[in-house]
């Protein structure tokens, strides 16, 4: 999986850097793209990109002219990030051209394989989200026990 994951991100990166960004960027370029915008919160839970690299890639973007970052009318420590003028032109043009390029790794596949790759993958996707909770087999005073023998 995780082979799959690095060797995507290379595929893609390779598109990404033809145009200047790095994956980070791009990443957050195409979660503002066709929005209002949204918050660092919220950005932060769409791309996975970590609070501390989140700060400074967006800062980067801004320098660059392609978002723009406001304080919050709700929370005055927060800020409300959205793309520019130049971001949009950027996402317009980027966007549908680095799809373009990581659907060519699907063009293999069949539907019926590509549906059957999609349910495995969520079904995955809902067991790690299920990973941090307590497991309802062990109960608090079961799990202890094993830990005391």
């Amino acid at each position: 999986m995780a082979e799959c994951l690095q060797g995507f991100e290379r595929y893609s990166g390779e598109s990404v850097r033809h145009y200047g960004l790095t994956h980070a960027q791009f990443d957050i370029i195409a979660t503002l793209g066709n929005t209002p915008g949204m918050s660092y919160k919220e950005l932060g839970e769409r791309t996975l990109i970590t609070k501390g690299t989140l700060t400074g890639v967006i800062e980067r973007l801004e320098q660059k002219g392609i978002v723009r970052r406001e304080r919050s009318s709700d929370d005055k420590r927060s800020f409300h990030v959205c793309l520019t003028e130049a971001g949009d032109a950027v996402f317009r043009e980027v966007f549908p051209k680095v799809i373009a390029h990581g659907k060519q790794l699907f063009a293999g596949f069949s539907s019926a394989e590509f549906d059957e790759m999609d349910a495995v993958l969520r079904k995955l996707r809902e067991r790690i989200g299920q990973a941090g909770r307590p497991s309802p087999l062990l109960s608090p005073t079961s799990h202890q026990q094993k830990e005391e023998s």
